[in-house]
């Protein structure tokens, strides 16, 4: 039972000299910070929380049992479809027992009919005799006929149960909290016992083992990168700088200004474009941390 809700979590950006980083390679051709899709899994049909197993920081796996809704209540309201089904089936069955019978009568009148008129050709009839059993199957053919038209109704409401019973399975199903993806648990919004209703979150889950970078190059770097390249990402670590290799994954199609957080003002008015870079995070890498990037062909 999930309702998967995505968003891009949007760190402050520090960017600095992207203008004229290119003339400077002790400078890094981009700066930016790390985030992650998160998903918000939520409460699909409301009642009481009976089990809830996920902690913040539990690395849970794709389609691992997490806990379930309450569903005595969707129980008994299928019991009782259940029984106002048999009911119903119980009218049509009687009616479909009449036409049965005026069926069996039909067909006997059909072999009457056959066997008079074979009785005329060699004179042994009468057209009186014949005309008495057509007539009867013309009878016979119309109650039947009214009969059904009675029947359909019932059909109809036999066929609004099974719908009914089809969206009360799928409640129930859905009364279980399987867990997405594979990802880390960020934040819990629940605790057993408590009382849900339809759509309140139950927790917070992002997949750590790939993380994005979002950092900012100038229009001049632009033609030296592209998507699937291989590029280096550095963070701190302690009194130095770990080393990364990132995937290029997106480039923006259209420039933006640079946020007013940078300095000067030259910089403030500059033109840069937004890339995603895709990083194996072995660890070390949070949302939010802040990253230089440095493109392999301006430092050849």
């Amino acid at each position: 039972m999930k309702i998967a809700h995505t968003t891009f979590i949007g760190i402050s950006l520090i960017i600095s000299s992207l203008v004229s980083c290119n003339d400077n390679s002790d400078k890094a051709d981009g700066y930016g910070n790390f985030e992650a899709t998160e998903i918000i899994i939520s409460a699909e049909n409301p009642g009481k929380l009976m089990t809830f197993n996920a902690q913040e920081g539990d690395h849970l796996k794709k389609e691992m049992f997490i806990g379930y809704i309450d569903t005595i209540p969707l129980s008994l309201k299928r019991e009782e479809l259940l029984m106002t089904k048999e009911i119903i089936s119980s009218k049509s069955k009687g009616i479909l027992s009449e036409i049965s019978v005026l069926k069996a009568k039909l067909k006997t009148a059909q072999i009457n009919k056959v066997r008079t008129e074979k009785l005329m050709l060699d004179q042994a009839g009468t057209q009186q005799q014949l005309d008495d059993i057509v007539g009867e199957i013309n009878v016979l053919n119309q109650q039947i006929r009214s009969i059904e038209i009675q029947n359909a109704p019932i059909l109809n409401e036999l066929k609004t149960i099974d719908v009914q019973l089809k969206q009360i399975d799928d409640q129930i199903k859905k009364s279980r909290i399987e867990n997405p993806i594979d990802g880390t648990v960020l934040v819990t919004y629940a605790e057993q016992g408590e009382v849900f209703s339809f759509g309140k979150p139950l927790y917070k889950i992002a997949n750590l083992n790939i993380m994005q970078l979002r950092a900012y190059i100038s229009e001049t770097q632009l033609s030296t990168i592209e998507i699937g390249e291989k590029v280096i990402v550095k963070v701190d670590s302690g009194d130095s700088m770990k080393s990364y290799t990132g995937t290029v994954s997106w480039i923006a199609s259209e420039a933006e200004f640079t946020p007013k957080i940078i300095q000067t003002k030259e910089e403030r008015v500059a033109l840069v474009y937004a890339i995603k870079i895709d990083v194996e995070n072995d660890g070390g890498l949070k949302i939010g941390m802040p990253a230089e990037v440095w493109l392999k062909a301006s430092n050849e």
